[in-house]
């Protein structure tokens, strides 16, 4: 990288330094050609000519080449290294419309850097120090204005533009991101919105933060204006302030042409520099936005050396398990959006320093069936996001076949524990490869059990194989959407099946049905299943009651209904409800 970025400045240090020898052998023959020399004097200038007018069309292209090269591989390494720091499972701090902006507007800063700061005031540095020279060897004192000159149009300008942008560029980037929050919005949200009556306030939302971000873009536009206006302003002055110091020094008509075009050229790759500072503002708040996405601490700890992946059987031991969080889930994980075609659980709030889980413990034996049973914010989904490997424990442990969780790579720990969780993502692509996330090698008849497994095989054969699915899953319904993402965790067939609320989102005939094909496929199967409904549940080996984060019932469904409880409480209610 740092052998190309040398050879794109160069280049255009080449090239600049051909423009400008152009512009002085020319001036240089058109007037001494104006005296009537012999055509030998000549020669030598004429070839010069030739070979600067040349070179500078090949130098300039090898400049494009090399420069927009180096850029874009700097780009591309800058998205990687984005996207390496939003694998680990964090606290969120930034929207998805906030991400994206970074991801595409922030990263292209980077690209900026080269191509229209650093490239340019290489090339305009080497230009610069080489028209001096030509000055100082015909007349210095001209030399002298023109080392003014440039350095007040290449120097102090690019300073102040750079600094009465800092100002607004702060401002840019976060109304961008605002923007595109409300535009997101608009997207996705739309059938809600209208629904609900609310697309005029969004819209009107949406159009008032379109006019806040132009309003800060035409600020900036009239520094890079003022920029361009007082560059041009230097240019010219200096230019004059040479011809005039030439004519008084009596340096004759052809060393004046010289000076004069020589000076003029000179500002050529200097004038840029004014809308380069401009431009350095916006970038350097743009890296700011950058560097904050990258040093987000992760939810969880990675092991130094991570322990060999257990084999199965497994056996989960969850000793006095104690979680708390201070804000809401981690974002979504990739590996769980792949492995069990889900996305990291919301998991509940504790809120208040209480803890999402305090003091759990269970034993999942292989080939064990556990229901997880609660009233929202009892932690059951926290459960799931710390057998993920998603949140880290306060205290307590969860140890698979004997090794503890904490010395196992998150990775690995969800090749052994996925599934359906609260969030599921789908893809804008169609519906085979959104089912083949979960198993890019599988074959037709395997897509199809696991769709008729998730009882979404009429669907499927109505809607098509091939049928594109809207980016996050816009044109399904939430149960399509459930039963979808049910199927690729079917699909995946993790070692240990976890299932949160997989009947969410169901009219109640469909959520029995896909309750007793669920309950059928996972014979034998070690499952952990999080749910709000009851029945089907004397399939299970053992219930487990969470009430605030701690196990305050625990058995099989028989023996937890014979007993008073919260169990009983809700078994009542819905066999009511169901009457």
């Amino acid at each position: 990288m740092r052998m190309r970025l040398l050879w794109a400045v160069l280049a255009g240090a080449a090239a600049d330094l051909a423009g400008l020898g152009l512009i002085a052998a020319a001036a240089w023959l058109i007037t001494r050609a104006a005296e009537q020399p012999p055509i030998s004097a000549l020669s030598v200038a004429i070839v010069a000519t030739r070979a600067f007018a040349t070179s500078k069309g090949v130098f300039r292209y090898a400049e494009r080449l090399t420069g927009h090269d180096v850029a874009l591989r700097a780009q591309a390494g800058t998205r990687e290294r984005l996207y390496q720091a939003l694998i680990p499972p964090q606290q969120p701090r930034h929207g998805g419309a906030d991400l994206l902006s970074r991801m595409v507007d922030d990263t292209e800063a980077v690209q900026d850097l080269l191509v229209r700061c650093f490239l340019p005031a290489a090339a305009a540095a080497m230009a610069g120090l080489a028209a001096v020279v030509v000055g100082l060897t015909i007349l210095p004192v001209a030399a002298l204005v023109l080392v003014a000159g440039l350095v007040l149009a290449g120097v102090a300008l690019p300073a102040g533009t750079a600094a009465a942008a800092r100002r607004w560029s702060a401002r840019i980037a976060p109304a961008r991101a605002a923007l595109a929050g409300r535009v997101a919005d608009l997207v996705h949200g739309s059938a809600d919105l209208a629904a609900y009556g609310a697309d005029d306030e969004a819209l009107a939302k949406a159009l008032a933060a379109d006019e806040s971000l132009a309003a800060l873009e035409r600020r900036q536009a009239r520094v890079h204006a003022a920029a361009l206006a007082g560059g041009t302003l230097v240019q010219g002055l200096t230019v004059a302030g040479v011809v005039l110091l030439a004519v008084g020094a009596g340096v004759g008509s052809v060393g004046t042409a010289v000076l004069a075009l020589t000076a003029l050229v000179a500002f050529e790759p200097v004038l840029p520099l004014a809308a380069a500072g401009e431009r350095m503002a916006g970038i350097l708040a743009a890296l700011r936005r950058l560097r904050d996405v990258r040093s987000a601490t992760p939810a969880i700890t990675e092991p130094a050396t991570p322990a060999p992946l257990p084999e199965a059987p497994l056996t989960i031991d969850i000793d006095d398990l104690v979680v708390r969080h201070k804000a809401t889930a981690p974002r979504p994980a990739p590996e769980a959006a792949v492995s069990g075609a889900a996305l990291v659980p919301g998991v509940e709030d504790a809120g208040g320093g209480r803890p999402a889980l305090d003091g759990v413990s269970l034993r999942i034996t292989p080939g064990k069936r556990v229901a997880i049973v609660g009233p929202s914010g009892a932690g059951k989904s926290t459960l799931l996001a710390a057998l993920m490997r998603l949140v880290e424990p306060d205290s307590g442990s969860v140890r698979v076949n004997g090794v503890d969780l904490r010395d196992l790579s998150g990775d690995d720990v969800r090749t052994l524990m996925t599934g359906l969780t609260q969030d599921p993502y789908i893809f804008r692509a169609s519906l085979r490869d959104n089912l083949r996330l979960a198993g890019p090698d599988a074959g037709d008849e395997t897509l199809r059990s696991a769709v008729r497994d998730a009882r979404l095989e009429e669907w499927v054969e109505r809607t098509g194989w091939d049928a594109e699915l809207g980016e996050d899953g816009r044109t399904v319904s939430g149960g399509q959407l459930q039963r979808l993402s049910l199927a690729r965790a079917l699909l995946y067939d993790p070692p240990v099946l976890l299932l949160d609320e997989p009947a969410e989102a169901l009219d109640e005939e469909t959520a029995d049905r896909l309750m007793s094909d669920l309950l059928d496929v996972t014979r034998d199967r070690t499952t952990l299943l999080v749910t709000h409904r009851l029945k089907g549940l004397e399939l299970v080996d053992e219930v487990v009651v969470l009430e605030e984060g701690r196990v305050v019932q625990r058995g099989r469904h028989d023996e937890l209904v014979a007993v008073p409880g919260y169990y009983r409480d809700l078994w009542e209610s819905e066999v009511l409800t169901r009457r």
